[in-house]
């Protein structure tokens, strides 16, 4: 039998320590990433953002509280902003599904979404040189294919931002391909209209965010196909998927301080763990510095505090 409203929450929510909502349990069709349940309303999907945060593959055992409001809160935003289709049809819990037990812990953190086909690509956009990337041009001198001039430095900005796909590895890391890669798995018509629609997100992101004082260092988009139309799919332009760095203190030749869980990954590759078995809980201090980039983050983009 199902929960009703009135009952106890203690079956479908898990929170840790901090207040932060670790899992969802709702008695409904469910499949979990490292941050979001997915449930099959039959003619939707509801997706619900939890406070979970991963690092280094792993999902650790402390979450940032709100943290899975603030997703869903940016990605909001940014479908509403941009000019592309996309899956998102309502941020409402469902009638059908209050009706069956307490919602409350929901609220603020669901989309409910188009079903789709999603096409098994992440789609990178990069404007400036970090991370796998610079790693992979300082090897080669270039990145998924597309050749860079010599001499760059760590996070200068590219002559031109570039498209550089990685396949969606459900353990472990993605792995970065070339277009090449992708036109031979999904066909040349697809592979390039996505180039095409990545690239032109970027750069209308990009125009906004400088207005905000905001670089976009580089970031991931996800597609599928609804009724044989490519859509924008899964979050957008949020910390977890996007590197944001603040325009006044930019300054290449070195690693920029991030608006995402850079406190994590500091902690995490200085605290003893040997990043091979289970990690270790976060320190207050620790969660509550990342929470404060992450709401950081959405107050410059979005100009609004998150309630």
């Amino acid at each position: 039998m199902n929960p009703t409203a009135n009952e106890p929450t203690d079956d479908l929510y898990e929170f840790d320590a901090s207040g932060a909502l670790l899992k969802t349990h709702l008695p409904l069709p469910r499949r979990s990433g490292k941050v979001r349940d997915v449930y099959d309303l039959g003619d939707a999907l509801m997706i619900v953002s939890s406070d979970r945060i991963s690092a280094f593959d792993f999902i650790l055992p402390s979450g940032i509280p709100g943290k899975g409001r603030l997703l869903t809160q940016m990605s909001r935003f940014w479908f509403s902003r941009l000019d592309v289709r996309h899956h998102l049809r309502s941020s409402d819990v469902p009638v059908r599904v209050s009706n069956q037990f307490d919602t409350a812990p929901l609220e603020g953190r669901i989309m409910i979404v188009e079903k789709a086909k999603v096409v098994p690509f992440e789609c990178v956009v990069r404007g400036y040189l970090e991370g796998s990337g610079l790693r992979e041009y300082e090897a080669s001198g270039e990145v998924c294919g597309n050749k860079l001039p010599p001499g760059l430095r760590q996070c200068d900005r590219l002559p031109e931002a570039i498209f550089t796909p990685a396949t969606k590895a459900e353990e472990g890391h993605d792995e970065n391909v070339s277009i090449g890669r992708m036109i031979a798995d999904v066909g040349s018509d697809l592979a390039l209209e996505l180039r095409r629609k990545s690239l032109e997100i970027y750069e209308q992101a990009s125009q906004y965010a400088a207005t905000r004082g905001l670089l976009i260092a580089d970031t991931k988009f996800e597609f599928g196909i609804v009724n044989d139309e490519l859509v924008l799919v899964d979050e957008v332009l949020t910390p977890d998927s996007s590197r944001f760095w603040d325009a006044a203190s930019y300054s290449p030749g070195a690693a920029q301080p991030s608006f995402d869980k850079q406190f994590v990954r500091e902690y995490l590759s200085t605290c003893g763990w040997d990043k091979q078995s289970n990690p270790p809980p976060l320190p207050p201090e620790v969660i509550e510095q990342t929470a404060a980039k992450y709401h950081e983050a959405f107050q410059r983009i979005t100009g609004e505090s998150l309630l």
